[in-house]
């Protein structure tokens, strides 16, 4: 999958995901600045979101549209999209400032007139948010444009994920991703289940990663540990911005932090390879080996008393002590000499 100039494969870094969302609280100059801050935290890309309360929901204040059980608990769905939403006349100068940071930016659509309005944009991505998974129409129109798709899995059963992936599938478009998630705002950390991660990818073939809303950076870390490709998180310029998404968001400081987590960590898996580095080479100088712990006399017999298997690793290597027991000595040999081959009578 190539998104922009970033390839992501198996074995590249960790593709990571500012998301901007309704973190510029209603303020062109702040979504600006936030672009700014995510390039000076590490992150590959920023995302947007793209609709408006109209193209998301209709104005309705019957039971249905009422939210609980959330932190919006009280409002209504038109009421907090109408706050929450990115104008679309800003999106052109998004993408500008991004493409002028060095950083990707792309979006996540929302109906099908958002994608006709981000493929003028000529955007590189798009990313389908975990409660569109559903929105089978949504996804094939998305994935005829032959961009790569990226799917958060948030309230997805198996049945779900098969649906979205055969829609992508049947507009001849297999350059897919799926994104764990946990729809929890903030998720609680033992319900991120990042083992899915892992599992994701191996049952549906695909690039995986995460899509974050818990607290801290532990989870995209873990993420990363089982073969996420990409983590995306709400990032907020500063939490006293405010607005509807800043209390799961990671400021400048805790993202920057998470990026170094992330980063550290890859360095930290590595590959598969026995072999040693020079330093470790060299540590084996500390490692046990065969040692004369009695002053000997030539022709005096090994015993369990006169030699040991200790620190340091100079003499020979304990794998023989068993067969030289009872062998006799060639030569007379000070307490601590090295035992050597040489020394015995063969």
């Amino acid at each position: 999958m190539k998104i922009d100039s970033f390839t992501i494969s198996k074995n590249s870094p960790v593709f990571i995901i500012a998301e901007l969302s309704a973190n510029h609280n209603g303020s062109l100059e702040t979504a600006i600045e936030t672009i700014k801050a995510a390039k000076r935290t590490g992150a590959d890309a920023i995302k947007l979101q793209t609709y408006t309360a109209d193209t998301i929901t209709i104005d309705c204040n019957k039971p249905d549209f009422q939210i609980k059980g959330t932190i919006w608990e009280g409002q209504n769905l038109y009421e907090l999209y109408k706050q929450a939403y990115t104008p679309w006349e800003w999106h052109e100068e998004l993408l500008r400032v991004a493409k002028e940071e060095g950083l990707i930016c792309f979006s996540s659509p929302f109906d099908k007139t958002a994608v006709d309005f981000l493929e003028n944009l000529n955007v590189p991505a798009y990313k389908i948010a975990s409660f569109e998974i559903t929105d089978i129409p949504l996804i094939e129109y998305a994935a005829s444009k032959g961009k790569p798709i990226i799917i958060s899995t948030g309230i997805a059963e198996i049945e779900d994920i098969e649906l979205a992936l055969d829609a992508c599938h049947r507009m001849g478009n297999s350059d897919i991703a799926l994104l764990k998630c946990t729809s929890s705002y903030p998720a609680p950390i033992e319900e991120a289940n990042m083992c899915m991660v892992k599992d994701l990818a191996e049952r549906f073939n695909v690039i995986t990663g995460l899509s974050d809303h818990t607290m801290g950076s532990t989870v995209p870390v873990v993420a990363t540990c089982f073969g996420a490709k990409i983590i995306e998180k709400h990032f907020i310029l500063s939490h006293s911005v405010g607005g509807p998404d800043a209390s799961f968001s990671m400021d400048e400081k805790e993202f920057t932090e998470m990026v170094k987590a992330v980063r550290e960590a890859e360095k930290a898996i590595g590959v598969v390879d026995y072999t040693l580095t020079d330093k470790q080479v060299k540590g084996k100088d500390y490692c046990r080996s065969l040692y004369i712990v009695e002053n000997i006399k030539a022709g005096e017999a090994v015993t369990e008393k006169n030699i040991r298997s200790i620190r340091p690793g100079f003499g020979m290597h304990p794998k023989h002590y068993n067969k030289i027991i009872g062998q006799k000595f060639n030569q007379d040999l000070e307490k601590g000499s090295r035992l050597l081959k040489t020394m015995l009578k063969i």
